[in-house]
């Protein structure tokens, strides 16, 4: 191929790796990658962010590319000051300091990737930066000397390696943002940051009185279709804890983020912020179990109590209420009455195969998709026809009606909330005292917009179970949309507490009520956080669409437009205005107007 036949093109080029790379690895090569693999996520995020794509990320090596130079220098500034916040909480010894190089030059493109002395001065530039630092090439510095608040330092011209001319080499300070102005920006989001540990997750303080995460117990049978036995399990020892009063226990969510891995219990402690963990595992055969349980005081490390127990599999029932039981007596907690997670909660007929099928049910539908949906369905009505008189069932079943709505596997928004509707009153008729149908009836209110009597579900279904998260999350936002956003916030904060490793819902509704209050670079820095840990989130997309309008920053707000087009082509905001739930007709309308303004129709 002659030359003049190459696809060229001028563009900004950044290039990172981490400084002393090799010697982190022999260190310790573990956390390292672990640290790693935190950090490229931050970065690869902050490039999407500011307009940029990554091209390559072999090893420690990042190489991004952005039409824009200011683009380019803002996101490395931004990547540099995040990083160096992460590190700032990890010893010396165990740091990852990129090093990062910025130009702007002409570049060969080839399907995805590009070539040249563009990215190569780059790579150079790169290696010419201190750790946790930044260089820029002359062509970039004639670009943003006076249109960033950045100050530079000129290294001269600087001869690299098979580049045949010297290039004008800056270094850019860091400096005009304080650490104290870092600070306060990301003290944006109060109560819910804790100190940022090296993968982006949160230290906490300890809550007052006893605090506890049960991990998932591992599957030790040596058949994957025996999974479903060891979740349910954990489900029902943490559903048991969790009606407790006077008891903090984590939610299900963050301590099933920790599914699969090999980590230490200290760490999770920390992670979570409590004082004990609960681990343990599972062996089942056709007619028998046997599980080990571990109660581990993580401030000392030392085990509170540990027992193995081998029963039969019939006996599974009374068994989870003994586990239960332990685990609250070695804490120094007792259970009352009517707190017990024991019988009621239990199939009415003993039918092991019915809890055998609603375990399965569990399972399938915590995997979050449109095909574990359909098969936890599928469980829960086989349950039923054997046993109809058993509630948890039934909340699950109008569980998988609602859910049908984000898979997109509805008849109609009608036929859905008609069939969980009908689940939820089956349910409470035989147990009004199940917080989890009181939760999917304020869902249900919320969807047909009454949100006065959703507000009743949700403050009842806390009153059950004073550590349900998602609760808590849904009143906060249910206050929000009916003017109390202040009161909402600390109901949010309280399910962001329980739930530090939550789904996206909790961000979306923490800015949202920012933004009522008119908190906007607030309700900004919680969306950025949203899409760092979910990159592809509609919502805080729209959000950042009307916020950005809002300010009139017209250039960040059609991105954000076309970034929600990009991940739902057919969006309609007609179709969207339907399901909002704003009280006050004045807010919602301004909300609305905004995303219109960006483009949205």
């Amino acid at each position: 191929m002659a030359p003049e036949d190459l696809d060229r093109k001028l563009t900004a080029i950044l290039s990172a790796d981490v400084a002393g790379y090799s010697r982190l690895m022999g260190d310790d090569d573990a956390a390292t990658v672990r640290t790693l693999t935190g950090y490229r996520e931050i970065m690869t995020a902050l490039i999407k962010e500011h307009r940029g794509r990554v091209v390559d990320s072999p090893g420690d090596n990042l190489l991004a590319e952005f039409s824009s130079v200011l683009n380019a220098v803002n996101c490395a500034v931004e990547i540099q000051r995040e990083l160096r916040e992460r590190n700032a909480e990890l010893p010396e010894t165990r740091r990852l300091e990129y090093r990062i190089g910025v130009n702007l030059g002409d570049v060969i493109e080839e399907g995805e990737r590009i070539y040249g002395d563009g990215v190569n001065i780059a790579a150079r530039l790169e290696s010419l930066a201190e750790p946790g630092g930044i260089c820029i090439s002359g062509s970039v510095y004639s670009q943003v000397k006076s249109r960033l608040n950045l100050e530079y330092e000129n290294l001269g011209e600087k001869s690299v390696k098979n580049i045949k001319e010297p290039v004008s080499v800056y270094r850019v300070s860091l400096e005009p943002e304080s650490a104290a102005e870092v600070t306060a920006e990301k003290k944006a989001i109060p109560r819910i940051n804790g100190k940022v540990l090296p993968d982006g997750r949160k230290e906490f303080a300890l809550p007052d009185g006893p605090s506890i995460a049960v991990l998932p117990f591992i599957n030790m049978s040596g058949d994957p279709e025996h999974e479903y036995f060891s979740d349910a399990l954990t489900d029902t020892i943490i559903a048991g804890l969790a009606v407790v009063r006077g008891l903090f226990i984590i939610a299900r969510n963050s301590t099933f983020s920790y599914k699969g891995k090999s980590v230490k219990v200290q760490d999770v402690a920390r992670e979570l912020g409590v004082q004990y963990v609960v681990e343990g595992s599972v062996q089942k055969t056709k007619d028998r179990v046997r599980i080990t349980v571990q109660l581990i005081d993580a401030n000392t490390g030392h085990h509170v109590w540990s027992h193995t127990y081998d029963r039969e599999l019939k006996d599974i029932f009374a068994l989870q209420d003994e586990i239960t039981m332990k685990i609250m007596m070695g804490i120094g907690m007792k259970l009352v009455r009517e707190e017990q997670y024991g019988e009621e909660t239990l199939p009415p007929s003993g039918s092991l195969e019915v809890y055998i099928k609603t375990m399965k049910a569990r399972e399938y539908y915590f995997r979050y998709t449109k095909e574990g949906n359909i098969l936890a369905r599928k469980e829960v009505e086989e349950a039923i026809a054997l046993d109809s008189e058993y509630p948890v069932l039934y909340s699950l079943l109008a569980f998988t009606h609602l859910a049908d709505l984000f898979y997109q596997s509805s008849e109609s928004p009608e036929i859905s909330f008609a069939q969980a509707s009908k689940s939820i009153k089956k349910a409470l008729a035989l147990d009004d005292k199940n917080w989890i149908a009181h939760l999917v009836l304020s869902a249900l209110y919320r969807f047909r917009k009454e949100p006065d009597k959703a507000i009743e579900a949700a403050e009842r279904a806390i009153a059950l179970n004073p550590n349900a998260a998602d609760a808590y999350a849904d009143l906060g936002y249910l206050l929000t949309v009916t003017g109390r956003a202040e009161e909402g916030i600390k109901f949010i904060e309280k399910a962001l507490r329980l739930n530090p490793i939550p789904l996206p819902t909790y961000f979306s509704y923490l800015a949202e009520a920012y933004s009522f209050l008119r908190r906007y670079e607030d309700a900004i820095q919680v969306n950025k956080e949203l899409l760092k840990r979910f990159p592809n989130n509609l919502f805080a997309h729209l959000g950042l669409t009307a916020i950005y309008s809002l300010l009139g920053r017209e250039e960040d707000s059609h991105h954000h437009a076309e970034e929600v087009l990009r991940l739902d082509p057919a969006f309609s905001l007609d179709e969207y205005a339907e399901t909002v739930l704003i009280k006050d007709e004045t807010q919602r309308e301004r909300f609305l107007v905004n995303l219109r303004k960006a483009g949205l129709k």
